[in-house]
């Protein structure tokens, strides 16, 4: 996601100690990437993606190097095209910061951030606070009257917070509810992982999950979903399926999306009727979930449910129909 994400930089730092952050503050002309899209760079490994090819592999080297002194800020401007070996023709400002405990500790919760990532050429002094300028974009964020994106003002970096694209109830962990809270983890969402075990959920999960345990015989989580949530029932059992489906269509959502087949959207049509729903409210049901041609595999299903998020104009899932998966 675009955006600050203290909780995933809090989280990579627990995991791994000495953390460097790539955010592109600028870019002119084409560029794989846009700006306050961002990535993470570690000893060993790394997260995330600011383009790939000899773009990020420059600045993951320069991020790497920069690991061993400790927390800092540096820029890092550059050109794309024959000096790096890219097609593109455009050029890149990149800030690098590098981050521990203590250095997040230190961060106040803001919801925009401002730094100074390098000193005016006057003073080799960064100042305590930031120009009249750079102070108005702020205000105007806070506001309300600028959106609120990443900018680049006079060598200050304004970044708002993290924010997720979508809010995704997932219910089940079982093998399809893992390949599907897998996949969408690495995508712009926050994510609540609903199971009825708490040993039912992975030891690790990402900063982006949220796994929630709740009583069997009581699904109310779903009270808890705000309501723009995206509701996905994948439970063990399709009478607890029904009673998710029951549930959230009492209420306030997004989209309703439910693992199983036809058949089983045909069963569930006539027992939530039963239940006193209309057939306008139950059309919002989406059964299978996936694309089709994709295949059953768990994996596959996961593949398309993303999809479906991703290019999801009208808000609602079940415009890319879906093919059979199992149940």
């Amino acid at each position: 996601m675009i955006g600050f994400d203290r909780i995933g930089l809090r989280e990579a730092v627990r995991r791994h100690g000495t953390v460097a952050r790539i955010v592109i503050v600028g870019h002119k002309g084409s560029t794989p990437r846009e700006t306050g899209v961002s990535m993470q760079v570690w000893a060993d490994g790394q997260s995330g993606t600011i383009g790939g090819g000899a773009l990020e592999l420059a600045a993951v080297d320069h991020a790497r190097r920069g690991l061993g002194s400790g927390p800092g800020v540096s820029t890092l401007n550059l050109p794309l095209g024959p000096g790096i070996g890219q097609c593109c023709g455009g050029a890149v400002n990149l800030v690098i910061e590098i981050f521990d405990e203590a250095a997040l500790d230190e961060l106040d919760d803001d919801s925009v951030r401002v730094r100074m990532t390098r000193p005016p050429r006057e003073t080799a002094d960064f100042p305590d606070r930031p120009p009249p300028r750079v102070q108005r974009v702020v205000e105007a964020m806070h506001g309300g009257t600028k959106t609120r994106s990443t900018c680049f003002v006079d060598g200050w970096l304004i970044e708002p917070s993290a924010r997720p694209e979508r809010n995704i109830w997932v219910y089940g962990a079982g093998h399809v509810g893992r390949s599907v809270v897998e996949v969408l983890s690495g995508l712009p969402f926050a994510i609540t992982w609903v199971d009825f075990e708490a040993s039912r959920f992975p030891e690790e999960v990402s900063s982006s999950v949220r796994p929630l345990v709740t009583d069997p015989n009581s699904p109310h989580a779903t009270g808890l979903a705000p309501d723009d949530a995206d509701h996905l029932v994948m439970t063990h059992t399709h009478s607890i399926d029904l009673d998710i489906c029951d549930r959230v269509l009492r209420r306030r959502f997004r989209s309703l999306g439910l693992i199983g087949s036809r058949t089983k959207r045909q069963r569930f049509a006539g027992r939530l009727r039963s239940l006193g729903h209309s057939d306008e409210m139950i059309s919002r049901l989406t059964c299978p979930i996936g694309i089709p041609g994709l295949g059953k595999h768990p994996r596959a299903i996961a593949v398309g449910v993303a999809a479906a998020y991703l290019v999801d104009a009208p808000n609602d899932i079940g415009t890319l129909r879906i093919g059979d998966t199992p149940g």
